[in-house]
């Protein structure tokens, strides 16, 4: 089945990252067909109609969370596009903002109109110092061009788009400690409510999307909110980019229909092209470190022996217990010789390492798992071991502010659920677990 490309239809023409190929290509159609002939309401309502869902985790309807921003009078109003992408196995976002920056900046220019926001900003991760540049050039042909500043195409409208770099914090990918940090402020998540809709920057209404999230505005805008509703299925309407890497052949972005199964997506040559030297699928973790692994036994079909499908439902059937989440989109592939203690364990670390400290359970239950893992991976554990470790994570899930204990949680419990005999051989083989090293730790597979 032919891909869909609504978001990468020009991500290789020569030159796209320039203004004068962008706007050749269809450029800024959007901002022209939105300014004057529609209120911020009706942008507001297209949206809705498309169905578009968060694209950086949650999966929260777009339109939905448009509509929550509070309107107080004189009071202004932001927009914050969600460019901190510290997700591990996930790298979509950079795609798009180091490839096609002007699409970025024409969804954040309808969006912010929507929203009625004369202020906006891209915060982005520190890691990507590179993009700043490229980001800050194309907002300059954008205001050079008549597309940003003072009474924009003459409609009275004003934009003016910032971009904030941040200091390589994992936490500040969650909305509320991004906002925190954008403000010069350590960036721990704050408590909720009050939210970002209601106090967000600087104490004023704030929506925060995703980079995709904010892109998709644009073709939703151009084919109309029902006609992008047609693509996809149920409530997983639209296209989806997937960041694909580990024991594939063909690692890199693609942009999926949902209803994309996820065999095709792994074994098709239009997209991963299968397991490098015919070796077996041993699991997957489909939407970005922080959501649960799955056996391949239960990644290509659920529990009931249905197909599995690259959407938010399919993934997710049967709950955690067979199935997993659509997430962030970054798509890691295991095949058969990979540890998943190892792999497990190097999560856990991460975590710990990310942790802002704010939450008891998370800053002392990450730390706690990591070293028990440690000592499962090297031959030093206990077979009690493994059920402590069931106990931390359960104590962490859902008692932190942010979801950052969630998703430190998740991946323990998953593996262990999934992958309880792997443990147990590490325990009762304590001088080979010691001497393997099989498998690569994840960190080195996903950019492999």
């Amino acid at each position: 089945m032919a891909s869909i490309k609504l978001l990468l239809a020009n991500a290789h023409v020569e030159g796209i990252r320039t203004y004068e190929v962008y706007r050749k290509q269809g450029g800024y159609q959007s901002v022209e067909k939105v300014l004057g002939a529609l209120t911020p309401d009706e942008v507001t309502e297209e949206v809705k109609k498309s169905g578009l869902r968060g694209r950086g985790g949650a999966g929260f309807p777009t339109g939905m969370k448009w509509s929550f921003l509070a309107k107080p009078e004189g009071v202004p109003r932001y927009l914050v596009v969600n460019a901190d992408e510290s997700e591990p196995g996930t790298f979509k976002d950079r795609y798009l903002m180091e490839f096609i920056p002007h699409l970025l900046i024409e969804g954040m220019i309808v969006s912010s109109y929507a929203l009625g926001a004369k202020a906006s900003y891209i915060y982005i991760r520190g890691e990507y110092a590179w993009i700043v540049d490229i980001l800050e050039q194309a907002i300059a042909e954008a205001k050079q061009n008549g597309w940003l500043g003072k009474n924009i195409l003459g409609k009275g409208y004003d934009l003016e788009i910032y971009v904030q770099r941040g200091a390589g914090a994992y936490i500040c990918g969650e909305e509320t400690a991004l906002i925190e940090s954008l403000e010069g402020k350590r960036g721990n998540p704050r408590i909720k409510p009050p939210f970002p809709a209601v106090k967000g920057v600087w104490g004023c209404p704030t929506v925060v999307n995703n980079v995709e999230t904010i892109a998709a505005v644009v073709p939703i805008m151009m084919m109309g909110g029902e006609a992008y509703a047609g693509i996809g299925v149920g409530r997983s309407t639209g296209t989806k980019l997937i960041s694909a890497c580990g024991n594939i052949n063909k690692p890199g972005v693609y942009e999926i229909d949902m209803t994309c199964s996820v065999e095709e997506f792994i074994y098709s040559e239009e997209y991963c092209g299968g397991i490098p030297n015919g070796k077996r699928l041993k699991a997957c973790i489909p939407g970005g470190s922080s959501v649960p692994i799955v056996p391949a036994n239960l990644l290509l079909k659920t529990a009931k022996g249905e197909t599995r499908y690259m959407n938010y439902e399919s993934l997710s059937d049967g709950g955690f217990e067979s199935g997993t989440m659509m997430g962030s989109g970054g798509f890691i592939v295991f095949d058969e010789d990979q540890c998943i203690v190892r792999h497990t364990m190097t999560l856990a670390r991460f975590y710990n390492h990310e942790s802002c400290g704010q939450c008891s359970p998370c800053r002392e239950g990450t730390g706690w798992m990591y070293k028990i893992l440690k000592n499962i991976e090297y031959g030093k554990g206990k077979m009690a071991d493994i059920d402590l470790l069931w106990d931390i994570q359960r104590r962490i899930e859902g008692n932190t502010i942010c979801p950052l204990g969630d998703a430190a949680a998740w991946p323990v419990a998953a593996a262990i659920r999934h992958f309880r005999d792997e443990f147990e051989w590490h325990v009762t083989h304590p001088e080979e677990s010691q001497k393997s090293n099989f498998g690569l730790p994840i960190m080195q597979i996903l950019y492999k």
